[in-house]
């Protein structure tokens, strides 16, 4: 979608806290207790399913940062000793080994994701050593998506090459804001001539794709400040930008404490940093993929949105299809298609866990039939903008989801009747507020939800 004719009154209207969809159940609503022998059979089972159709997607959590940024929400540990990478990395080779073991034959590696943390903390020789280390006995799919998440002040010319000499071929840098103001405030200094400098060089050793997250709503942020900082990025032409909401948190982000609320913009002044921004990129060849993502048309992303093919998991939005994700390393998220699972987020207990040679499930979620039929509808909407109501579904759909499409028809979000939906052009800006018409689980729970989501907008 390329137009800019946002509809302000309808954002402010759904400006409410929703999630961002990339599970249903979200996590939230998860158990604690999680039957590490149930999961276990489910994830062979799911893997025999999957590994020779669609492979395996793998997501890697290494969470070490050199520096505190105080707006960061993530799951992270702060440390300049490098020597802690040994240690890591020798504990996500055993994780890795436990699901071998569980697996029973070669598996297909489809997709491969660094998230964290700052993955680019490790050295090149670590990155290489782990990499190596799955690889040894594993298939690498011809049609592979291998990506990882860069810091512009640490990203160095040898982890570039060595990442592209293993098969990446996509870089996400975290931007956030080019304001040194906002930079100084939120602790993020990095100078854009870092952002040019690592950008530059992902193209010029084969990355074909390199992603900006960008945030919006960062204290002392003002709608001049937000256009400089676009203005900037739009000089190198990400092909991809992830354009987020700040999510301001501070009793589950403690480090955002530490943050001046009257710093923070206002409601008003929040809603008309996203309005500008968007514009902005839509104005200049971006589409809007969906919640929050921008591509430029010659990107996988935008061609997998268009062919109706795009997919989402833990990752995000994503072109492939495997129908298995694997978490390894602390706090990582596995989904398993009859379930969900996640590592302990405390890295003592993740090794003392991995120490006993069993997996360090932490929590977890078996999915009723419910859960995968409301999943379903939710997934079909965040990716290809419509969906088809399955007749056995309709006396659930219209005692707890028709009445809210209703009110969402009205404000001209989606055309739907009792056979299917599909979103409007309007609707295109508000998937998260459509898909939330289908999440029982958050409207039973609607006290709570307040302080388990951050706002649409």
């Amino acid at each position: 979608m390329r137009h800019s004719d946002v509809n302000p009154l309808l954002v402010a209207r759904y400006n409410t806290p929703v999630p961002r969809y990339t599970s249903y159940p979200t996590v939230p609503f998860w158990d604690n207790n999680t039957d590490g022998n149930a999961w276990e059979a489910i994830f062979r089972k799911r893997f025999h399913e999957q590994n020779h159709v669609n492979g395996l997607s793998l997501y890697i959590h290494l969470p070490f940062c050199e520096s505190l940024c105080t707006y960061c929400g993530c799951n992270k540990k702060i440390t300049t000793n490098h020597q802690v990478e040994e240690e890591y990395i020798a504990a996500l080779e055993k994780e890795w080994g436990m699901y071998r073991a569980m697996m029973g034959e070669t598996p297909v590696i489809r997709e491969l994701h660094f998230g964290g943390g700052t993955p680019t903390f490790f050295s090149p020789g670590n990155l290489e050593r782990l990499l190596q280390f799955i690889f040894k006995g594993s298939i690498v799919h011809p049609q592979h998506e291998f990506s990882i998440e860069g810091h512009p002040n640490n990203t160095t010319v040898a982890h570039l090459k060595k990442l592209a000499s293993l098969g990446f071929k996509r870089i996400s840098y975290g931007v956030q804001d080019n304001d040194p103001e906002v930079q100084r405030i939120i602790n993020r200094i990095q100078p854009f001539e870092n952002v040019k400098r690592v950008t530059s060089a992902a193209r010029s050793n084969g990355f074909t794709s390199v992603n900006f997250d960008l945030i919006y709503g960062l204290p002392l942020q003002t709608i001049e400040s937000i256009e400089r900082t676009i203005q900037q990025v739009l000089q190198l032409m990400p092909d991809r930008i992830a354009f987020y909401s700040y999510a301001h948190v501070p009793w589950t982000s403690k480090a955002q404490r530490l943050f001046d609320e009257t710093h923070l913009p206002d409601a008003a002044t929040k809603l008309q940093l996203y309005l500008t921004g968007k514009q902005l990129l839509l104005q200049h060849g971006y589409y809007d993929i969906g919640m929050d993502h921008f591509a430029l048309p010659h990107d996988d992303l935008y061609k997998a949105k268009a062919a109706g093919t795009l997919n989402r998991n833990f990752m995000g939005y994503t072109t492939q299809n495997t129908g298995l994700l694997l978490g390894l390393g602390v706090s990582a998220i596995s989904d398993a298609g009859y379930a969900y699972a996640q590592n302990d987020k405390a890295l003592h207990n993740y090794y003392a866990a991995i120490q006993t040679g069993q997996p360090a499930i932490h929590r977890g979620h078996l999915l009723t039939e419910e859960d995968l039929d409301l999943r379903k509808y939710i997934l079909e909407i965040s990716c290809r903008s419509k969906t088809i109501f399955r007749t056995k579904h309709l006396p659930l759909l219209r005692e707890y989801v028709f009445p809210r499409l209703h009110e969402m028809a009205a404000d001209g979000l989606v055309c739907w009747n009792e056979r299917e939906l599909a979103l409007t052009q309007q609707g295109q800006h508000f998937i998260r507020n459509v898909c939330s018409a289908f999440d029982l689980r958050m409207h039973k729970s609607e006290a709570i939800r307040a302080q388990l989501f951050s706002k649409g907008v």
